[in-house]
């Protein structure tokens, strides 16, 4: 192989990596908070593409992406309060089958108010042919777009956890929900807000991965598969795992591409998922709390 060619696979790798991650780290917010696994995470990082390409011949496009992560976060508490916050202390199994549900009504929705057409963003800084140089690789700027938000997004998350009152108070419901609610906290709108939170984020991934990989109506699942694969092999409930492991997981199947054929990339992150589920359930960086979804 090449050194142009391995960075070209590499880059590509960190470019899914970096999606990958986003979508985990949603899963990790509203599992931390409530203890639910979201399956309809990926359908917010599909929201937020569409949505942004539908607004975007009647304002720029800075507007058009700021207003679609707005529209997905509110779509994003709704599910919230419509679907989870009436449950009494529902079983994990039942949740996952909610929120299975969940994904299933927003894709069918999408596929009636959209179609079933592939629709894409213009890129951010020139067009589909302008690419940079990187050691003889060329690289579209639409990927520097990808790994820059996702980098900033996942810092600035990162921040608001430590350094916010709210953030401090999601982070106690998390540790503990009794004490949290003594000390005055409500965990139903810390809930609602770890909706919103992963919601803004998966839709903000979307609107940025859209010039490169496009966007459909169907492209959720298998964000949410990919996901959950990086949430599990990170540690769930490690948002600093979860990145490590979304850019393993990305560039295992770009290098993949040169092994088998292209039709079986998605099959590599099923298999990583099992081996883990199977092998190590609380994953490579997280703690044996994860292990109990072996269960399920």
């Amino acid at each position: 192989m090449t050194t142009e060619l391995f960075v070209q696979y590499l880059f590509a790798g960190i470019t899914y990596g970096s999606i990958y991650a986003i979508v985990a780290i949603g899963f990790n917010i509203i599992y931390n908070t409530t203890g639910i696994i979201n399956f309809a995470q990926g359908e917010f990082v599909m929201l937020g593409g569409m949505i942004s390409v539908s607004l975007l011949p009647y304002m720029p496009l800075p507007l058009a992406i700021g207003l679609a992560v707005l529209i997905t976060m509110v779509v994003g508490a709704l599910i919230e309060i419509v679907f989870i916050r009436w449950l009494t202390s529902p079983s994990v199994l039942r949740m996952i089958i909610i929120t299975i549900g969940i994904s299933i009504l927003t894709r069918e929705a999408a596929v009636h108010i959209w179609g079933d057409n592939i629709r894409s963003l213009p890129y951010f800084a020139g067009n589909e042919i302008t690419t940079i140089g990187v050691l003889g690789a060329r690289i579209s700027p639409q990927v520097l777009w990808v790994v820059g938000v996702c980098g900033v997004m996942v810092c600035t998350l990162h921040l608001f956890f430590k350094t916010t009152s709210v953030g401090r108070e999601m982070r106690a419901c998390a540790a503990n929900r009794t004490a949290a609610i003594l000390c005055g906290i409500n965990p139903r709108n810390m809930v609602t807000l770890s909706f919103v939170l992963s919601a803004g984020m998966g839709a903000l991934a979307g609107c940025v991965m859209s010039p490169i990989t496009y966007t459909q109506y169907d492209i959720g699942t298998g964000l949410a598969i990919k996901g959950f694969t990086v949430a599990i092999l990170g540690g769930l409930g490690n948002s600093g795992g979860a990145v490590a492991a979304g850019l393993l997981l990305g560039i295992i199947e770009a290098f993949s591409v040169s092994v088998v054929p292209l039709a079986f990339k998605d099959a590599i992150s099923i298999a990583i998922l099992l081996l883990i589920l199977f092998v190590r359930p609380h994953g490579l960086f997280g703690s044996g709390e994860a292990a109990r979804l072996k269960a399920f």
